[in-house]
C-alpha cells in the first residue's frame, strides 16, 4: 500500500459534507445556503448512484433540519466552528488512515470552537486510524493526481501564519513523509480576496495523472494574471494543462468575491460546478464536461455558500473506497 491519497475521480464510499449550523455566522444567508448545500448532496448522491453523503451538523437543530431537507443523507452530529470540512476533516491517504492535520483558523482569521479536532473526531466516529501530523495543513491548500504529483501555491503554503519556521523544502519533506506526495508542483498567488490565502483548490485541479485544469482570464478578470503565472509554471514542469472558461468578475456588495469554477466536487456519479450567474456559466460547465466523459457534470448555483468564503469542494471531503 502506499500512503498517496487516491485522487478525487477514484471511487469513494463515501462523503462528509458540513451542513450550515450557525445562524449568527450566516444571518440572513442561512436559508439560501441550507438549500443549495442540500442540492449539491442530492446530486452527489444521484439517487443512489453516486456515494454515501454523511451531512455533518454541528447542533441537534440543524440536524433536524438537515434530516428534513435532505431524507437520502445520513446526518452525523459532530460540534464544530464552520462548514469548511476540506480544510478540518481528515485527509484520507492510500492505507484508510486519517492524517488529522494541525488547524488555526486559516492563519487566525478565524479561529472557532470544534474546528481544530473536527477531523480527529469524525476519522474515530468512522472506526478510522487517526495519525496526528504536527504541522499546519488545510485540504483546500493541495490538489494531488494520484501519482505522487500535488499542486499548492506558494501564498498558501509559505505563509508565515502558517508554518513560520518551515521552509519550501521542509514543507516538500512534510508532504512526503506524511502523505507520500513527492513531486510539488508550487503555483504563486491564489485568486483575490481569498481569506485562505490562496487555497489552490479554487484555482488548478487536476483532472487526470499530470493533467491540470486552469481558469481563462474572461474579460476584465481580476485575476488573470494569477491565471496566466500559473499556467507558465505548470508547463514549465511538464505538466499538461487544459483551460477552462473563469467567471469572470464576480462582485458581491461592490467587493471582488473569489468565485471559481474550480471549486466542483468529483463525485463518483456526478461532478458538481458551482455557477454564479455570470455570462461564462454555461460555458464552464460545458468545458469541465468534456473532462469528465464517463459522469454526470451540473452546474449548481452557489452564491449563498460564496457569502461564506468557499463553494462545494471547500465543505466536502471524500471517503476513499
Amino acid at each position: 500500500m502506499t500512503r498517496t491519497p487516491p485522487p478525487e475521480w477514484a471511487p469513494h464510499a463515501a462523503v462528509w459534507i458540513g451542513y450550515p449550523s450557525h445562524p449568527e455566522l450566516w444571518q440572513e444567508d442561512l436559508d439560501e445556503a441550507r438549500d443549495e448545500v442540500t442540492a449539491f448532496a442530492r446530486a452527489v448522491h444521484a439517487d443512489g448512484r453516486g456515494e454515501q453523503v454523511l451531512l455533518v451538523a454541528a447542533d441537534e437543530e440543524a440536524a433536524r433540519d438537515a434530516r428534513g431537507r435532505a431524507p437520502f443523507a445520513e446526518v452525523i452530529v459532530e460540534p464544530f466552528g464552520d462548514i469548511w470540512l476540506r480544510d478540518t476533516a481528515p485527509i484520507l491517504d492510500g492505507d484508510g488512515k486519517a492524517r488529522d492535520f494541525g488547524f488555526n483558523g486559516w492563519g487566525g482569521k478565524y479561529e472557532l470552537d470544534g474546528d481544530d479536532d473536527i477531523g480527529a473526531r469524525l476519522g474515530r466516529a468512522r472506526g478510522m486510524t487517526v495519525v496526528p501530523c504536527d504541522w499546519i495543513l488545510e485540504g483546500g491548500a493541495i490538489d494531488g493526481d494520484g501519482t505522487g504529483l500535488v499542486v499548492t501555491t506558494e501564498q498558501c503554503l509559505l505563509n508565515p501564519n502558517r508554518n513560520p519556521r518551515l521552509g519550501k523544502t521542509q514543507i516538500e519533506q512534510r508532504l512526503a513523509e506524511d502523505l507520500g506526495l513527492t513531486r510539488v508542483l508550487w503555483l504563486g498567488n491564489g485568486l483575490l480576496n481569498d481569506h485562505t490565502d490562496g487555497h489552490v483548490d479554487n484555482l488548478a485541479r487536476f483532472v487526470a495523472p499530470n493533467r491540470l485544469a486552469l481558469p481563462r482570464a474572461e474579460e476584465n478578470d481580476p485575476n488573470w494574471q494569477v491565471f496566466q503565472d500559473a499556467a507558465i509554471r505548470a508547463r514549465a514542469m511538464g505538466v499538461e494543462v487544459v483551460e477552462v472558461p473563469s467567471p469572470g468578475r464576480v462582485l458581491r456588495d461592490e467587493q471582488v468575491v473569489p468565485a471559481s469554477y474550480m471549486n466542483f466536487y468529483i463525485g463518483n456519479a456526478a461532478v458538481v460546478v458551482p455557477v454564479y450567474g455570470t455570462e461564462y456559466d454555461d460555458a464552464g460547465v460545458a468545458a469541465i464536461r468534456a473532462l469528465f466523459p464517463g459522469r454526470e457534470v451540473v452546474g449548481l448555483r452557489a452564491d449563498a455558500i460564496l457569502t461564506g468564503g468557499g463553494s462545494f469542494h471547500c465543505i466536502s471531503q471524500q471517503i476513499p473506497a
